[in-house]
Order: structure tokens, then C-alpha cells, then sequence
């Protein structure tokens, strides 16, 4: 078997929540291959070894230092980030991080400068703007199909912000609430629709309107890109209305759910130990983990062009004209599947994603304006975004 054509070996930094819902596309892709973990906890290691059979360590520098391993997936707690991507890259293994890359923009540059040094690739995802109705859309939009983009509408509403959380996860400034573990996925999605450099965002967010949850649970924004294109981007944390019944009822992981809303505020008003119950919710067997029948979602999306309209589904996107409605499949494989080509192509041919390092900070930036412009009640000027090193 040739390099080219061989599984990347892949070893995974955290055991939490993120690993558990990645790991049934990890598992099923041809491209990867898991061999090693690390991870604290004695509970977390055992589960990856019974399920993967591979190594397990208590410290990432010793992951790190297997040379077995080829890239590490990271997806730690946001603060965890940049020191584990730095010891990857210092042990010459290339890095897939989770979203958001980190929380501060001095570290998001250092990060790039040090892959970039040690000739390594930087990934930074999953986020839904690797998702198959997410490219369809953008090579309809890229082929001319709808002629020009004129603007953007995306919109959201989930109970993120009542699903069990460690205290730090409750706390903006540390990378809490919603809008860095959330705000990236609509922006990395309408950033790749609207082809072009951000220049500014207008917003505005829902802050602490539970006061039991003393966090942003809420934004609305408006992010002005060069040509004159524009996006509106909207999300909901707060369990109340349920933004998968405009999505055919199929969850954002790409299942189908029940309507009940309310039902992670009940669950949670139930917890006793809220930390542990995050714990508890992370990987145990690849039997435990959501399993995805489609496409995974960030909620309403449509594009209003010049001749078309796209909205994306999680089948595939629709598309109206002034005279008749198609619509343009996404063959689907598993959930994520295509995070992991571009870990493949990455890693084995050397093509870099869209969404490497510099795409990640960008994405970044506009989670900090959507913040600042908020607090100061002003238009936040961008100057991140058209790739600089």
C-alpha cells in the first residue's frame, strides 16, 4: 500500500463530549486511523482502549511523543488549546483542533506561527462549514448558478445553554456562553457562502437573561462583507423555541428528535452535580455516541442571490428561481466524514483546508466583534480576514 493511499494515524488529545461525538466518523472513515489517546482520567483511557484498541497516556507530551502517531485531534476545553497544539507541533505532528482554535487572538496568531514553523498542517474543526449541503451550496454559488450573492440569513435555537457545564463554561471571558463554542459554526457557514472578506459586524447579545445561567445565551449580528454583500445571523440558547422544527425535525447531529421543548431545563433542574454530569456525557463506547441518519445542521440558512435562492437542508439544498424549485442532493456517508477527507488530504497529499489556521483566527475575530460591538453599542471594524500571516 502506498503512504498516499494509507490511513492518517491519528491520536486524540480529550475524551470528552467532542471526542464522542467525532468518533463514530473517525471510526468509520477510511482515511484515519485511531491509534493512541490521552486523557486524566483512568475511566476515559480504559473506554478508548476497549473500544480502539490502541495506547493510551495520562499526558498529551508523552501522546505527542509516540511515533507511531501522525496528527493529534485536540479537543480539549477551549483554554487548553494553544498548550496542546504546541506541544503537538513541537513533536512535528500535524493538528486538527476544535472550534473555536482558542479563545484569545494573540494565541490563535501564535498558534499559526508555530505550525507554520514546524511545516505541519493546522486544521481548525469540526465546524458545520465542513458540512456537504454547506459545499453544495458554495459550489452553486462559486459555478454562477444563482449569479451574485446579495445576502445571508442564518438562524438558530437550541438549548445549549442548559446542557451540563463546568463553572468556567458559564463564563464569557474564559471562552463560556455561547458564542465561542457556538457563534463559530454560523460564522464559519455564512463565511464560506459569502466567498469574500468580512470588513465589519454590528450586533447585539443576550446576556445573563436567565439569572441562573450569568452568561451570553443570545446573539443577533449583522456582518457587512466586501461587494456590498451582507448576512444576518441569529442564535438561541435558551431552550424555549426548538430551531430544528424548521429543520424537518432532524437534530443538529443529523438524527431525528421528538418536539419537547423545555426538556434540557427539566433535565438539568434535576442534576445534582452539574460537573459531573458533563463528565458523564463524554465517551464511553462507540455504541453511547449520537449517531447521525443525515447530514449534521446549524439551523436556517438561505442565500438570497441575484437569479436564485439557496436554503440548505440537511438533505441537500433547495433552490428557487422566479419560475420553478429544485433541489441538489448531498450524497451522504456518515456524520463529519468530510472533516476527515480534508485530514486526509491534508496530512497525506498536502493540501490545506479551507479551514486552516488563519480561516480559524478570522472566524475568531468576528466572535470577539460580535462581543465588543455589543458592550460598546458600536460597528466593529474587522482586519483578520483576508489571510494575513
Amino acid at each position: 500500500m502506498s503512504l498516499i493511499s494509507e490511513p492518517v494515524r491519528l491520536g486524540a488529545v480529550g475524551l470528552g463530549r467532542a471526542f464522542a461525538l467525532t468518533a463514530p466518523a473517525i471510526t468509520a472513515h477510511p482515511g484515519v486511523r485511531l491509534v493512541a489517546a490521552a486523557a486524566p482520567r483512568l475511566e476515559s483511557r480504559a473506554a478508548f482502549e476497549a473500544a480502539f484498541g490502541g495506547r493510551s497516556y495520562d499526558d498529551v507530551r508523552a501522546l505527542a511523543a509516540d511515533g507511531d502517531v501522525e496528527a493529534l485531534y485536540i479537543s480539549t476545553p477551549h483554554g487548553m488549546h494553544l498548550e496542546h497544539a504546541l506541544v503537538a507541533f513541537a513533536q512535528g505532528k500535524h493538528v486538527l483542533i476544535e472550534k473555536p482554535m482558542t479563545v484569545a487572538l494573540e494565541e490563535a496568531t501564535q498558534m499559526i506561527g508555530a505550525g507554520r514553523e514546524a511545516g505541519v498542517q493546522l486544521i481548525v474543526g469540526p465546524s458545520h462549514s465542513f458540512d456537504a449541503p454547506v459545499a453544495v451550496a458554495a459550489d452553486l454559488i462559486g459555478q454562477g448558478a444563482i449569479g451574485e450573492v446579495r445576502m445571508i440569513h442564518a438562524l438558530y435555537a437550541t438549548d445549549f445553554l442548559y446542557r451540563p457545564r463546568r463553572p468556567e463554561e458559564l463564563v464569557t471571558d474564559l471562552g463560556g456562553g455561547v458564542v465561542f463554542s457556538q457563534a463559530v459554526h454560523q460564522i464559519d457557514v455564512i463565511r464560506r457562502l459569502a466567498g469574500r472578506p468580512a470588513r465589519q459586524v454590528t450586533a447585539r447579545t443576550g446576556g445573563a437573561w436567565d439569572p441562573a445561567r450569568q452568561t451570553e445565551g443570545a446573539w443577533s449580528m449583522l456582518i457587512d462583507f466586501d461587494g456590498g454583500v451582507f448576512a444576518s445571523l441569529t442564535y438561541s440558547g435558551y431552550d424555549h423555541f426548538d430551531g430544528d422544527r424548521l429543520m424537518e425535525n432532524i437534530s443538529e447531529l443529523g438524527a431525528p428528535k421528538p418536539d419537547d421543548p423545555g426538556a434540557a431545563r427539566r433535565d438539568l433542574s434535576r442534576v445534582a452535580n452539574e460537573p459531573a454530569a458533563k463528565r458523564a456525557r463524554g465517551f464511553t463506547t462507540l455504541d453511547d455516541c449520537p449517531q447521525g441518519v443525515t447530514h449534521e445542521h446549524f439551523g436556517q440558512i438561505i442565500v438570497f442571490g441575484e437569479r436564485q435562492d439557496l436554503r440548505l437542508t440537511p438533505y441537500g439544498v433547495e433552490i428557487s428561481s422566479d419560475h420553478a424549485r429544485g433541489f441538489r442532493s448531498a450524497p451522504f456517508r456518515t456524520t463529519r466524514a468530510e472533516v476527515f477527507d480534508a485530514v486526509h488530504a491534508a496530512v497525506r497529499k498536502a493540501q490545506p483546508p479551507l479551514q486552516d489556521g488563519v480561516w480559524g483566527r478570522a472566524s475568531l475575530e468576528i466572535c470577539h466583534a460580535l462581543l465588543q460591538s455589543a458592550r460598546s453599542d458600536t460597528t466593529v471594524p474587522l482586519s483578520l480576514q483576508k489571510g494575513q500571516p
